[in-house]
């Protein structure tokens, strides 16, 4: 299903290093969550998803600052994220814990999930950030939002398990997920 069709980011966002970053990553994406939104406007506003996700880390990563996320086979949002570029990582404040939960329990498949939470879906055009993160997706409503350029994806191997509890707790279905790193192009916070 599309979704909600996406408006321009005004001008009171700022362009930040993911170095600044606000508080322990373990923290914010383990405990708070996070929103992960791939796809592309510049041909049609709707051609994007979003999920919460709780897995996934910052770091450095040959010479990088880079972000972490990882996607299931079956999260409609990883379809964007296989065919598009960019992806952003969003964070809220506990107020929007109730939109994140809703997130991470419907699919986009089914309803627009911006539509159903109130969340108010954001572009960034060609004048931010000097161009680099035209046409990520974000959300008004987000603290922080992290935008990132895909650099690698790969598939986690379960041979590569040296705990094998870890197949068995976390993947009883056998559906691994897509590890996507991407390079952090900007950490954006809201005046």
């Amino acid at each position: 299903m599309k979704q909600k069709k996406v408006i321009l980011a005004d001008n009171s966002w700022i362009v930040h290093s993911i170095r600044d970053f606000n508080g322990s990553p373990v923290r914010r994406i383990g405990d708070e969550w996070m929103l992960v939104t791939a796809g592309s406007t510049e041909d049609d506003p709707g051609n994007w998803n979003t999920m919460t996700a709780s897995w996934g880390h910052f770091g450095v990563l040959w010479g990088k600052d880079v972000a972490v996320m990882f996607i299931r086979p079956s999260r409609y949002t990883r379809e964007f994220a296989d065919t598009n570029q960019l992806f952003t990582l969003s964070f809220f404040d506990k107020s929007h814990r109730d939109a994140l939960s809703f997130c991470g329990e419907k699919s986009g498949r089914d309803l627009d999930k911006a539509a159903e939470t109130g969340l108010t879906p954001i572009v960034f055009g060609s004048g931010t950030a000097g161009g680099k993160i035209t046409g990520a997706v974000g959300f008004k409503e987000a603290s922080e939002i992290i935008v990132c350029k895909k650099i690698y994806t790969q598939d986690i191997i379960p041979d590569n398990f040296l705990d094998p509890d870890i197949g068995k707790v976390f993947y009883p279905k056998q559906d691994y997920h897509r590890m996507y790193v991407g390079e952090a192009l900007a950490l954006m916070t809201c005046k």
